[in-house]
């Protein structure tokens, strides 16, 4: 496993993008953002405006807590917690997002109070009455009633961010009680217990019991998992690449191994402002994200890539975007004990806001759902993507190492 403050650096695209939400009142440029004008907050307005008058919340944590990055040893966390005690789990589950309008993700997320405190990283390894309190609130596996004190009414400022998901207000947090007991699986417990079992081990075992990625985001970032003597406080986002490319390492380890597929194969699917297509060619593994960002008839292009017999490096253009996309196509190869080489071409298009990498990879699995458009040719193949994604081949092909790679081993074998 990496060290974990490799996964704390933001793709080119990540940084040229995080603050342009396409919003008419503030143009992506929070200081101007008002709360009576703003579209994105405007179903959940009054629910803000009762919220920002209040010092103590009680509601149901889906369960979600959030770790920041700024200052990093030290940092803040603290649960998210609507103002409401309902059925609140579709507030975190981002496999179900994409068939939900735009708006209404953000008016759920946007009405999670974020509760901070300041803690330092290695604090997971002796937690005080308060932290341990919030990792409980992490075990569980459903909707957890929460009773979350203030030391003074939250602040109303919305906050995205190109890989963690929209929150809304902001307090500082003094203590938060806990009106049940977390309902926690058995594998979590036993996993959380388990002192001696490595982070990435621990990732692997908790994904192959079904626990959902976002929940083993929650464990490694409050430091929940991992050996006795190397647990500490992650960063929620540099805690989402790390899941995604953990898992992603160890399902390549297998996939490498595999008979290639036969043909070309085509997958695509598109949500949200988003278009993922993936085109899965015959020969030995690499893989290449080309990131799109389509904005008034231009054109900015990111691109990463991994080639056999190369030394793994972080994604420094692509940046999260990268791994969340890795990871479902090295598990449907997996499942199907099949090699191939991975072409994937994500687009964005005007409409775009910051919602998270989890689009990236929940658009990437459902394309792979799909039964795929099969080409015996290359050519065949480029030709269709070309018809079917919104940019045209000729500004990206020139980038595409993996595309070169392929051809090169095509001529290959057909002079021998």
């Amino acid at each position: 496993m990496r060290t974990i403050q490799q996964y704390s650096k933001s793709g080119l695209s990540e940084i040229d993008f995080e603050k342009k939400v396409e919003c008419p009142v503030c143009l992506g440029d929070f200081k101007n953002c008002r709360l009576e004008r703003c579209p994105y907050l405007k179903s959940v307005r009054d629910l803000l405006l009762k919220v920002s008058k209040m010092k103590v919340i009680y509601g149901s944590s889906p369960p979600a807590v959030l770790v920041g990055s700024c200052g990093y040893p030290k940092v803040n966390l603290g649960p998210l917690l609507p103002p409401v005690i309902e059925e609140t789990s579709l507030m975190e589950k981002h496999e179900l997002w994409l068939e939900i309008p735009l708006e209404k993700i953000l008016s759920m997320r946007l009405s999670l109070v974020y509760g901070r405190r300041p803690v330092k990283v290695y604090d997971a390894l002796n937690p005080d009455k308060l932290l341990q309190a919030i990792q409980e609130v992490a075990l569980s596996h459903q909707p957890i009633n929460i009773e979350m004190f203030l030391e003074k009414e939250p602040r109303i400022n919305p906050s995205f961010s190109v890989r963690t998901s929209p929150i809304g207000p902001i307090g500082n947090l003094e203590k938060i009680q806990l009106i049940e007991n977390p309902k926690t699986l058995n594998v979590v417990e036993k996993t959380v217990s388990d002192v001696d079992l490595k982070a990435g081990e621990a990732i692997l075992r908790l994904y192959l019991n079904s626990v959902p990625e976002y929940s083993i985001t929650r464990l490694l970032s409050l430091g929940m998992i991992g050996t006795k003597h190397r647990r500490k406080i992650v960063p929620t986002e540099w805690s989402i690449t790390a899941v995604d490319d953990v898992l992603g390492r160890k399902f390549r380890r297998y996939v490498k191994s595999y008979d290639w597929i036969t043909g070309y194969h085509l997958y695509s699917s598109e949500a949200h402002y988003n278009r993922v297509s993936v085109l899965m060619m015959p020969g030995p593994w690499c893989f290449e994200v080309i990131e799109i960002w389509r904005r008034s008839g231009k054109y900015k292009i990111y691109v990463d890539s991994e080639l056999p017999g190369e030394t793994d490096k972080y994604p420094e253009n692509v940046g999260g975007a990268y791994h969340a996309l890795r990871l479902p196509i090295l598990e449907k190869l997996y499942r199907e004990s099949r090699q191939a080489a991975i072409l994937v071409i994500v687009e964005v298009s005007e409409g775009w806001i910051p919602l998270g990498v989890w689009r990236f990879r929940e658009i990437c699995r459902r394309a792979l759902q799909h039964s795929p458009r099969k080409f015996n040719t290359l050519r065949e193949a480029l030709d269709e993507v070309n018809r079917t994604t919104l940019t045209d081949i000729k500004y990206w092909r020139h980038l595409s190492r993996v595309l070169d790679f392929h051809e090169s081993q095509e001529n290959i074998t057909e002079y021998i």
